[in-house]
């Protein structure tokens, strides 16, 4: 009020003409409106006409011509004083509309003076700082409108633009719709405005540095006349009158509409909100509820979805963990305004921390609330049930995909081929390859090796050759793991043969022979039982500088344990342990072997070595174990190493569970002899 007040003595300056009731035609009026005013009569003093409205000797016709005129301080002037006028009509309800526009124009000219930095001269009016004060703040709230109606402008510019529209395509052609999509093309325009005002800023930048260095003093325009101003508003845009009253709710539904597009500015949080949000940083997510801090919460600030959002991107910094809980508690609330991407965003987040039951539960609740899942929720699926090894649902999510018309990626076809090959089914693995090739998707070296290692575990050495053959006809040239895997293979089904034919192609493409390669050789002579012609490969090997390393001399181990070759079989197990460390599968070995020799204090020395390593032994070597045990009369053991084998959740064989409870049955049990 202060400020009106100091404006008010502005007034009292005003001559006596530009009351109300005295004043029939005021002269002011006209010039407000830039009408040029009449010649006063040559017998009568001049009247007062005030220092604004005189033109400078520089804007008369005569001199030289007036300054361009700027758009952006027009408008800036137009909308000051339409906001302004309200408040001095408030204050000075007593005064016509003509005294109130001479008031604006002082202000106004003051205003214009701060601005430009033009000298308001000797006797123009001195505003106080309290009206200064109300100037600022309107002309602050005038800005920052002008600011918002800018970048509107430009949003809606740029959501046109040659760029934006062919992303826009592009997404829509990869299954992208909704609410989603006009997320994306919002942030795509965004993106372009940032980068325009970045290049204008740089522009800014040269050409002040430019004026710097020339400058030049640019004629300072000063106000003349009011903005016209007679009953209702009346506008044009585009060539439409836009004060007709239908446009209002015109404007509203374009409100409405351009919230999608411009993001709006989540609520300060303060006070008790402030105290609620605290208290719930402060929940532990596995024990604690959230429900209370959020409801408090949300009496005190009631949010929009915005406001949650901002809460979420505050809890997330914090705690992941109760994040997830917060926004599915979320997914209930009506004013969160929940849609398919924030249920798609929480399954992902489960996803990727294996929280597969989490996921299941969101994506519960998303059905309940009829919400079908889409193209980018049926990848996340894909990708978490293939790493979680459920082969039913990630086939059902596969197909949905295929389904709907959407061609999978590289990623997907990878996921369900690694889901295929953990369920021991690397025939449908091989068709998804095949697949992948009338898609013309390239399938990597690594999918091929996984199939190929799949089919050689199985023995399925044929279908390997085959894959391996479509690898290298993909222009996928062989590494050594591979024909590694393939002597493997022959040496499991006991092929000689064919493992020393790859053998041989293996070192002919140039790669070094590993150790595992040198074993699968010898294990295909182990199936075959040729011995001879195994240490003759061995000794050639040799002479050739390759030595056989621990997988191979275990390979010997075993089959020398086999022939129950005691010496020879220790020798083998001193050598394998000056190699390093001594693998479990030597005691394995070497107990079967003594058991069945019956030589009970190196039975038993390698028995008390296993048992402390028993948490490494597999099913095999359990089953080898008792079995070896059985044939060398140490019933008491065998039983002891088959309720440890079902301890650690293997199941025995038929054969090994009848022979141990037939020895129960019989006399004896572990004896000093090892006879019954």
């Amino acid at each position: 009020m202060r400020a009106l007040v100091s404006l008010f003595r502005i007034a009292r300056r005003l001559p006596a003409p530009l009351a109300a009731a005295r004043a029939p035609t005021p002269l002011l009026l006209r010039h407000l409106h830039g009408d040029a005013p009449p010649p006063p009569p040559p017998q009568d003093p001049p009247p007062f006409v005030s220092r604004i409205l005189q033109s400078e000797p520089s804007l008369t016709p005569s001199a030289e011509a007036e300054p361009a005129p700027d758009p952006f301080l027009d408008e800036f002037l137009a909308r000051f004083v339409a906001a302004f006028r309200p408040e001095l009509a408030a204050a000075f309800p007593d005064y016509d509309r003509a005294v109130l526009d001479e008031m604006l124009r002082l202000v106004a000219d003051a205003v214009v003076c701060r601005v430009t930095g033009a000298d308001p001269g000797p006797d123009a009016a001195e505003l106080s700082d309290d009206l200064w004060a109300a100037v600022w703040k309107v002309s602050a709230s005038v800005q920052e409108a002008m600011r918002r109606d800018q970048v509107r402008a430009d949003l809606r510019h740029y959501l046109h633009c040659d760029e934006v529209k062919e992303m826009t395509r592009f997404a829509v052609d990869v299954g992208i719709r909704g609410s989603m999509l006009r997320e994306f093309r919002f942030k795509w325009a965004r993106e372009k405005l940032d980068e325009v005002e970045f290049y204008r800023g740089l522009d800014d930048m040269r050409a002040k540095a430019e004026a710097a260095a020339n400058p030049a003093p640019a004629p300072v325009r000063r106000l003349t006349a009011l903005p016209k101003r007679k009953g209702e508003v009346k506008f044009t845009m585009y060539g439409l009158d836009m004060s007709d009253p239908k446009w209002a709710e015109v404007a509203e539904r374009t409100a409405e509409a351009e919230a999608h597009f411009v993001p709006q500015e989540a609520k300060p949080v303060e006070g008790k909100a402030k105290k609620a949000e605290e208290q719930l940083l402060r929940v532990d997510p596995r024990r604690g509820d959230p429900v209370p801090a959020m409801e408090e919460w949300k009496e005190d600030l009631r949010p929009k979805r915005v406001d949650w959002m901002a809460l979420l991107e505050r809890v997330k910094a914090r705690n992941v963990e109760l994040y997830l809980k917060v926004a599915e508690i979320l997914l209930a609330e009506e004013s969160f305004e929940a849609n398919i991407r924030d249920y798609s965003k929480l399954i992902d987040l489960h996803a990727k921390a294996n929280h597969v039951e989490g996921a299941e539960i969101i994506l519960g609740k998303m059905k309940e609330k009829g919400v079908a899942p889409d193209i980018l929720t049926s990848i996340t699926l894909v990708h978490m049930y293939s790493k979680a090894g459920n082969l039913d649902r990630a086939k059902e999510a596969f197909e949905f995909i295929r389904n709907e018309g959407f061609k999978p990626d590289l990623k997907l076809f990878s996921s369900m081929i690694k889901c295929y090959i953990s369920h021991g089914e690397p025939g449908q693995a091989d068709n998804l390859l095949n697949t992948m090739k009338g898609m013309d998707i390239k399938a990597t070296r690594e999918m091929y090796t996984d199939v190929i290692r799949a089919y050689a575990q199985q023995g399925m050495v044929a279908a390997a050759q085959n894959v391996h053959r479509a690898m290298h006809f993909a222009g996928i040239e062989s590494t050594p793991e591979l024909f590694t895997m393939s002597i493997e293979a022959y040496g499991r089904i006991g092929d000689p043969e064919n493992a020393c034919l790859v053998f041989q192609h293996m070192r002919r493409s140039g790669h070094e022979p590993d150790d595992s390669s040198i074993a699968g050789v010898v294990a295909a002579h182990m199936k075959k039982n040729q011995l001879d012609q195994a240490l003759l490969w061995l000794l050639s090997l040799e002479k050739e500088g390759l030595k056989p390393g621990v997988k191979t001399n275990l390979v010997l181990l075993d089959w020398l344990s086999m022939l129950q070759l005691v010496p020879e079989a220790e020798q083998l197990a001193r050598k394998i342990k000056q190699l390093g460390e001594e693998p479990i599968e030597v005691h394995v070995f070497l107990a079967d072997m003594y058991a069945k020799s019956r030589q009970e204090e190196k039975a038993r020395r390698s028995l008390k070595m296993l048992e402390e390593k028993k948490k490494l032994l597999k099913a095999d070597q359990f089953e080898r174990i008792i079995r070896g045990l059985l044939d060398g009369g140490f019933s008491e053991e065998a039983n002891k190493y088959y309720k440890m084998m079902k301890s650690f959740g293997f199941e025995p064989s038929e054969t090994i569970e009848v022979g141990v409870k037939a020895s129960l049955r019989m006399r004896g049990g572990l004896r000093p002899t090892g006879r019954h």
